[in-house]
């Protein structure tokens, strides 16, 4: 037999929604004047150095020596990433968390997918935060075929949620991703923060411009 119950009833419910994952993005400011000027260093390098390989799949990846390029914009991008990884950071401290701006050790190394191009499944150990911008998502005024090519993070808890009754999700917002995978689609001038030991890929990507992308790894 059901219950009644009023609406008033279903509004004491507490949700709580614990070991939540965070996944911070943001706009870069005057990003279309700095993309293009990371556009013409990143092509210059692809010119001058052979891609190395490691999670890419096709496409071109330079060494992870980003922060040694002489390059102003390549320095404004990295200020303003690590200006973002510390207003996501705390430190333990005796009376709580304590924001601060710490001494970051950062690599980085920069991304151009072709058509065909992907990345397969892997994390970032050794960092804390790592970050992506991307410089040019590789979009066509008009053209609204899909263009693939997105950052796919998996559940760090796997996939039991989703094994142990498939038809089964739960009715809280903010939680219908468990057990499965969520995307998130490049945008041009954007820049994303998550947690390094996230394991992620890149699917294909079908676009007809290269895309351009710049990750970064934060670790102390």
């Amino acid at each position: 037999m059901t219950p009644h119950v009023t609406e008033s009833d279903l509004g004491k419910i507490e949700i709580h929604r614990l070991f939540a994952t965070p996944l911070a993005s943001i706009a870069v400011p005057d990003a279309e004047q700095l993309s293009q000027a990371l556009s013409a260093e990143i092509f210059s390098r692809q010119r001058h150095h052979p891609s190395v390989q490691h999670s890419n799949v096709g496409g071109w990846q330079s060494a992870p020596d980003i922060c040694s390029w002489q390059s102003p914009a390549i320095t404004k991008l990295i200020d303003w990433a690590r200006y973002f990884a510390n207003q996501l950071t705390a430190i333990n401290a005796p009376n709580g968390l304590a924001a601060s701006t710490l001494d970051w050790h950062i690599e980085g190394w920069a991304n151009i997918n072709s058509h065909g191009c992907s990345n397969a499944m892997h994390a970032h150990p050794g960092a804390f935060w790592s970050l992506v911008y991307w410089v040019d998502d590789g979009s066509e005024e008009g053209d609204t075929t899909p263009r693939g090519g997105e950052l796919e993070f998996f559940d760090p808890r796997g996939i039991l949620p989703a094994i142990y009754a498939p038809k089964l999700r739960f009715r809280i917002e903010g939680c219908l991703n468990a057990g499965y995978t969520q995307i998130v689609n490049p945008v041009s001038g954007r820049m994303i923060a998550f947690p390094s030991w996230m394991q992620h890929c890149v699917t294909p990507y079908l676009g007809r411009r290269p895309r351009i992308s710049i990750a970064l790894n934060f670790s102390l």
